[in-house]
């Protein structure tokens, strides 16, 4: 005895479907995606699909439902980025003045001899104990806190000789005017 079911042909569909989802996005990537996120979907849930019922109909509904998700997705991940956006607000950049000072710092520290660099970057800005640092440049402890001294002696000599940023006046103008 032969079984005369519908079959579950999606790939009858996907002409359909494509277009569709082109319809509603209105980009040709994004279609493809949505509809591959709606066939997965479909297959999910192939279950549920009633034995008679409308395939293309059904198919269409998941990727009419796919889409809405997609669009509270973006809107909720837009809200999220409109708050975070607004914490970073009330946060001040730093003036010009700063800027420069910190590059200046930067380049000091970079100038630092190699192994009095990693030494003070692992213990100052990876928080390291002293044992911790020494362990992973494989020295005792005692060459890592000399090294650390020597580095930080060279950094407060470079503060004591640098002038700072405030010291910084506007080239081109004319001195002259005032305001």
């Amino acid at each position: 005895m032969e079984r005369k079911e519908r079959p579950f042909d999606v790939i009858g569909q996907l002409a359909a479907l494509r277009r569709y989802a082109r319809s509603l996005v209105r980009n040709s990537d994004d279609a493809e995606d949505l509809v591959h996120d709606a066939l997965v979907r479909a297959y999910e849930k192939k279950q549920s699909f009633r034995r008679g019922g409308n395939l293309r109909t059904w198919l269409m509904s998941i990727v009419h439902n796919a889409h809405i998700d997609r669009v509270r997705q973006g809107l909720s991940q837009s809200r999220r980025h409109d708050e975070a956006a607004a914490e970073a607000d009330q946060s001040l950049q730093a003036g010009q003045e700063h800027a420069v000072r910190l590059q200046q710092v930067r380049n000091a520290f970079f100038q630092l001899p190699e192994e009095q660099r990693e030494a003070l970057h692992l213990v100052a800005i990876e928080d390291l104990s002293y044992q911790e640092a020494a362990a992973a440049l494989g020295i005792p402890v005692g060459t890592l806190m000399s090294r650390i001294s020597r580095a930080r002696a060279q950094l407060r000599a470079f503060e004591e000789t640098t002038p700072r940023a405030s010291h910084l006046r506007l080239i081109g103008g004319n001195s002259n005017e005032s305001s």
